[in-house]
Order: structure tokens, then C-alpha cells, then sequence
């Protein structure tokens, strides 16, 4: 299984916004694909969050393949539209991750 890991920093002004559009429309239209199986949202817990929180989703593929088909196919598409959306009000960055048991 692969773990598609997206750490986004997001303005203060924009949060409550930005969270329920995370949920209602970025979430489902990457599931969509039928890349992923599964997404789960994180806060991650810090000190100093005046300027905005930071937020984690983790998203599962089911093989190397498909984490591989939305990086080609889907990725570019779906960042375009969150900036389109929120312009430089977020900073996002994302990894890879393999599970190993």
C-alpha cells in the first residue's frame, strides 16, 4: 500500500472555508479517480498557530501503479484548481510513503 501524504499550511483568514471545501470537493473529486481507496484528514497539534493551522491528508493507494496513474494523470489538475480556489493563501507540499508491516 501506498501513502500519498499532502502537509498544507493554511492562512488563518481562510481555514474554516478552506476545510469545508476540503472535505465537500478536494477529497471526494481525488477519490474519484479510483486512485485512492481511502483519505483521512489530520490537524497536526503545535504551538504558535496565529498566522493558520497546518492540516495533513492522507490518501491510500492500493499499489504503485495507481499512486503512479494520479501523479500522471490527475495530480497537475487537482493542485491547479486548489490555487485557483485559494491563490497564495496555503502552502502545500506532499510525499510518498510505502507501508511496511
Amino acid at each position: 500500500m501506498i501513502i500519498y501524504n499532502v502537509t498544507t499550511k493554511i492562512d488563518a483568514g481562510i481555514l474554516l472555508s478552506w476545510l469545508s471545501w476540503l472535505r465537500e470537493v478536494h477529497i471526494p473529486a481525488t477519490l474519484k479517480t479510483g486512485c485512492f481507496s481511502n483519505a483521512n484528514i489530520f490537524r497536526l497539534l503545535q504551538e504558535g498557530e496565529e498566522d493558520g493551522a497546518t492540516y495533513i491528508v492522507q490518501y491510500q493507494a492500493q499499489s504503485q501503479y495507481l499512486y503512479d496513474l494520479f501523479m500522471q494523470k490527475f495530480s497537475s489538475g487537482l493542485r491547479r484548481q486548489a490555487i485557483e480556489s485559494w491563490g497564495n493563501k496555503f502552502i502545500a507540499f506532499h510525499s510518498a510513503m510505502q507501508v511496511v508491516n
